[in-house]
């Protein structure tokens, strides 16, 4: 792979190639890849999904939405730092135009994106909308369906469905949202398909990141941007290197702010909670400024921004060091992975697994988000299925009035109206998720 493909600045559609030295400096395209993002309906829904703690009803937890503007903060600030480097090792890039910002802002992009195809309710509502096909009432469907197709559903991924969100043409909308090829590119932490499913210690494998539904634009895709075959029987492919960029963001907000999330519900306590901070930046801690702080809150804050700091550091570090490796498709782990501070942040992890991820009020709203969203599919799968075969009930027209254009216009086969169905589900918020549910259950509200 090679950067200058891998910053291709394509837009779907386009008809002839878009040059770096012909940008407008005022509003680069990277940039406007970013705006657009958030602008979007879809980023705007994440804020009131589920980050941590469903329905959370306190100030100090993170939904989805804060938590992918602190990832994108942190991406920007990887990118830029890698991009510097780069652009001095690589000088052919500033020959063609390229700028420090560029990097940052691609990655900066792509980590704004990361959640966008997140359903309600956390990484319970992915399972959920799987667990209803895989062994719910949704299994009436798989006959209808291809292996690919059906693994599309029982193994829903929020990766794919945000891929499906930002790249679906729709009636009047051609081509999704149009971003970039580079931010695309950097979005997809997962570049294959959901089968053959062969689990190996390559990051890449750990999930997918195409449905069968995008799966043509996705080679048009990796085509562009010079991506290498890992497999090319399996249509998968070698990650585009800034998407480790975005995975570490992600894994650096997740680990530290969590954290904090989870001692801000009291299911941590405070000074234990300290003090495994404390061991993660003992290098760069000024103990004297830390200890004439006024209080735990102002302490917990300054020990947070320096371990994203500290963090921040080892993952471009890891990356500039394995670049050739990236770049040959050879580097198969994340970039915290083996890195200097893998037992300080393995420690925290397990931490926050066992007392947020685990605690009661997670799983208890977790239980309640499955019933919703298998329910929700239950009618909605239902009615679209009838309408496309022609036997839809007053019922049912009743509940896709309910569905919205670009969701009802996808009802064209039953693999397209499923995963579109599911699509439509994924796109609710917790709350609205909730509030639809009463009243299909014949609750006025």
């Amino acid at each position: 792979m090679n950067w200058e493909q891998l910053l291709s600045l394509k837009r779907f559609g386009d008809t002839k190639q878009r040059l770096r030295k012909d940008q407008d400096e005022t509003r680069l395209g990277f940039e406007v890849d970013y705006d657009r993002i958030i602008f979007s309906n879809s980023f705007r829904s994440l804020q009131d999904k589920t980050q941590v703690v469903p329905l959370s009803k306190t100030d100090f937890v993170h939904t989805r939405l804060t938590h992918s503007l602190e990832v994108s903060v942190v991406a920007r600030s990887l990118g830029r730092v890698v991009g510097k480097a780069l652009l001095d090792k690589h000088p052919i890039l500033r020959e063609q135009a390229y700028k420090v910002n560029d990097f940052g802002a691609i990655v900066a992009s792509a980590a704004l994106a990361h959640d966008i195809g997140n359903p309600p309710f956390g990484h319970a509502g992915e399972k959920a909308i799987g667990d209803y096909f895989a062994s719910g009432k949704g299994r009436q469907y798989k006959t209808q369906l291809s292996d690919k197709e059906w693994q599309d559903l029982i193994d829903f991924e929020g990766n794919a469905n945000g891929f499906k969100i930002l790249t679906e043409s729709h009636e009047g909308k051609v081509g999704g949202i149009r971003l970039s090829y580079a931010t695309l590119g950097a979005f997809m932490k997962y570049p294959k398909e959901s089968l053959p499913k062969k689990p190996t210690t390559n990051i890449a494998d750990k999930k997918y990141g195409v449905f069968q539904s995008e799966s043509i634009f996705f080679k048009e895709l990796t085509a562009d941007l010079g991506l290498d075959y890992y497999e090319k029987k399996a249509l998968k492919y070698y990650r585009h290197p800034l998407a480790f960029l975005v995975e570490a963001a992600d894994d650096i907000c997740y680990t530290i702010i969590d954290f904090e999330d989870g001692i801000n519900l009291g299911l941590i306590e405070e000074e234990y909670a300290l003090e495994y901070l404390i061991n993660l930046v003992r290098d760069s801690i000024d103990t004297k400024k830390y200890y004439a702080l006024p209080n735990k809150s102002s302490r917990l804050s300054y020990l947070r921004a320096l371990a994203i700091g500290a963090l921040i550091n080892e993952a471009t570090k890891q990356f500039l060091d394995n670049e050739a490796a990236i770049l040959k498709g050879v580097f198969d782990r994340a970039l915290l992975d083996k890195c200097k501070y893998e037992a300080q942040i393995n420690d925290i992890i397990k931490i926050s697994i066992a007392k947020i991820y685990k605690s009661k009020e997670v799983v208890e709203k977790e239980i309640s988000g499955y019933r919703v969203i298998a329910d929700l599919l239950d009618c909605f799968s239902k009615a679209a299925i009838n309408k496309l075969n022609k036997t839809q009930t007053n019922y049912d027209k009743l509940l896709l009035q309910l569905m919205p254009d670009q969701f009802k216009e996808k009802i064209t086969s039953p693999y397209q109206t499923l995963i579109s169905t599911c699509g439509f589900v994924a796109s609710l918020s917790d709350s609205q998720a909730l509030l639809l549910h009463k009243k299909i259950s014949g609750f006025l509200v």
